[in-house]
């Protein structure tokens, strides 16, 4: 089991780099990230694939919600998304390794292997390995996380030297409608630590007090927790989670 570097216990996490709705610092844009870097917080970023086999630094499955293009990332190639626009900026969709280029080990790097199977089950190992690839030769704090447990089983297999994580949560109906009750049940009870070789697991932030949570601290898993929007609510996290993702304030940094 690799333990994250400490740097991720260190400062706190910005969800999706320093984003602000309505500005040119779009989630998971170049601009974001660079925000980040100049406040001195950690970065959290999520990666998708594209067509031709390429990890791009975005959030959503579908191009609608944050672009000016539509449908599916994956129908779509690096190239073709570099030229689609992020709403109200003119950067394009980045490559991971335009990221890692970006960051160059100046902050923690967090990032999210987003879910292409659609039900948390098996997967090809595509994405996986595209990240593996990017990732050879990075130099600094870097891990790697995601909400399906098989993705993290790959990384496993393809890093084993690059600290992993799972990201969990109360898998409630209404947060994830996609998933079946057996699906959700199973997810909910965080199973897959030990097949994961995982070290740590990033947790929706008002179900920190859940035994499973409580349990795996015990056993020596780094405890990070998502999304925080308040200082209050970084108050209430910290009693059990040992970091913070953010967005919306800017708390404060270590001394």
């Amino acid at each position: 089991m690799i333990r994250l570097d400490p740097a991720f216990l260190a400062v706190p996490l910005a969800h999706r780099a320093l984003h602000r709705p309505g500005s040119e610092r779009l989630e998971n844009s170049r601009a974001a990230i660079r925000a980040t870097m100049e406040h001195g917080y950690g970065i959290e970023i999520d990666v998708q694939m594209s067509s031709d086999g390429v990890a791009m630094v975005f959030h959503d499955d579908n191009l609608d919600r944050l672009t000016n293009g539509a449908g599916p990332v994956r129908a779509h190639s690096a190239a073709g998304l570099a030229g689609i626009t992020l709403n109200g900026t003119d950067e394009g969709i980045p490559t991971l390794a335009e990221v890692l280029a970006l960051v160059a080990g100046r902050v923690p790097l967090l990032i999210e292997v987003k879910d292409q199977h659609g039900q948390m089950g098996e997967t090809n190992g595509m994405l996986e390995e595209a990240v593996v690839r990017d990732l050879a030769g990075y130099e600094g704090a870097v891990a790697l996380m995601s909400f399906n447990p098989h993705s993290v089983i790959w990384l496993a297999k393809l890093a084993p030297t690059i600290p992993r994580g799972i990201v969990t949560c109360d898998y409630a109906p209404d947060h994830c409608p996609e998933l079946t009750p057996q699906i959700r049940d199973r997810l909910r009870a965080i199973p897959d630590m030990e097949a994961a070789r995982a070290s740590f697991i990033s947790h929706q932030w008002d179900d920190l007090d859940r035994p499973r949570v409580a349990e795996l601290k015990a056993a020596g898993a780094d405890i990070l927790c998502w999304t925080i929007r308040s200082q209050e609510a970084a108050k209430t996290a910290g009693r059990i989670a040992q970091n913070i993702t953010f967005e919306g304030y800017l708390p404060a940094l270590p001394a």
